[in-house]
């Protein structure tokens, strides 16, 4: 009997394990739903872009062209979790091609951009934390020497990793590399990702429950 208890108590763990562990896709690989697009109305009438022509779905792959100054955002917020994506600039691009994630934002969410943390999506200090709309953060560390080991070329796929935990640290993986650390006082809000200008390609986007 007690051996059958045991046997089930390991169960019971284990499948708690396997659930608090599996990651939740936030891009479905067809459509923006569960996305919302934030403008900036000045910049969109004088570029007359459109966010459904910025925002493109695309063989799975959220291609954003970069001609709006806007952001997409989840309609759900987040809190001690790790937001995982892949990204490339396309060929032809620039050091100085320019994206962001946004983090914990808050509202009021319809400015451009929310108080959050941006880690970084350009490609020469990809990951590198930045505090938007006054925000101060501590202890922020950023190693450019580990991102310039592990980035791949442009053209080429990256992986992201951001895990943000339920005290209001951050930490920034780029191709399971630690390259940047932070701390605030936010501590949940929804994500984002930016379009400030250049092209860039989102897919796999995956947020996990940290312990």
């Amino acid at each position: 009997m007690m051996r059958l208890l045991s046997l089930a108590g390991l169960m019971l763990c284990l499948a708690g394990f396997s659930q608090a562990a599996k990651p939740e896709a936030i891009f479905n690989g067809k459509n923006l739903e569960g996305w919302t697009v934030v403008t900036e109305p000045k910049h969109q009438a004088k570029t007359k872009v459109t966010p459904e022509e910025n925002w493109v779905v695309q063989d799975g792959v959220i291609v954003t062209k970069g001609k709006l100054f806007c952001y997409l955002g989840t309609k759900k917020s987040f809190s001690n979790y790790k937001l995982q994506f892949d990204w490339r600039y396309p060929e032809g691009s620039t050091p100085d091609s320019n994206s962001g994630a946004l983090i914990h934002m808050q509202a009021p969410l319809d400015r451009v951009f929310p108080k959050s943390l941006e880690p970084q999506g350009r490609f020469k200090d990809h990951g590198k934390i930045f505090p938007m709309g006054g925000l101060k953060v501590k202890d922020n560390q950023f190693d450019q020497k580990a991102l310039d080991e592990v980035r791949k070329p442009i053209g080429q796929w990256n992986t992201t990793r951001i895990e943000c935990d339920k005290n209001g640290g951050v930490v920034v993986f780029v191709n399971n590399k630690k390259v940047a650390s932070c701390s605030s006082e936010l501590k949940e809000g929804p994500v984002g990702f930016q379009s400030e200008g250049h092209e860039i390609h989102f897919r796999n986007i995956t947020i996990e429950q940290l312990d």
